[in-house]
């Protein structure tokens, strides 16, 4: 069964702050060894949304899909509006198997970022 991802993050008025998450996937696409099916979706202020992003798999004969939120926290947008507009996904899309994973928070590399981003500071904004 072909799988996709979806990066789902809130989206930004600020277009560099989309084009980050748009970075974010890009590279996850290459890494692997072999393209990836992967797209990235905003809730608000940002292209494609979750169901233009998730129609863009379909046409690619995706059958699982997995909605990767980009939010550090299990908040109101992830409890409430997420599980409303997959559910509606899933009636547009029969067939296709759609899952959400969990958020960012409780990840051990996100205690490595902060961290890291200390150190940097330390060093004068130098990379570690």
């Amino acid at each position: 069964m072909t799988t996709g991802i979806v990066i789902f993050a809130h989206g930004s008025s600020i277009e560099s702050a989309n084009e980050s998450v748009r970075r974010i996937v890009e590279t996850m696409g290459r890494n692997g060894g072999s393209p990836r099916l992967i797209e990235a979706a905003f809730l608000e202020q940002g292209r494609p949304d979750l169901t233009e992003a998730v129609a863009a798999l379909v046409r690619k004969d995706v059958k699982r899909i997995v909605v990767v939120p980009y939010f550090l926290t299990l908040g109101i947008h992830l409890q409430r509006d997420l599980p409303k507009i997959v559910a509606g996904l899933s009636r547009i899309h029969q067939g296709v198997d759609i899952r959400v994973a969990p958020p960012l928070e409780g990840h051990p590399a996100l205690c490595e970022i902060p961290e890291a981003r200390a150190r940097q500071a330390l060093a004068g904004g130098k990379e570690d």
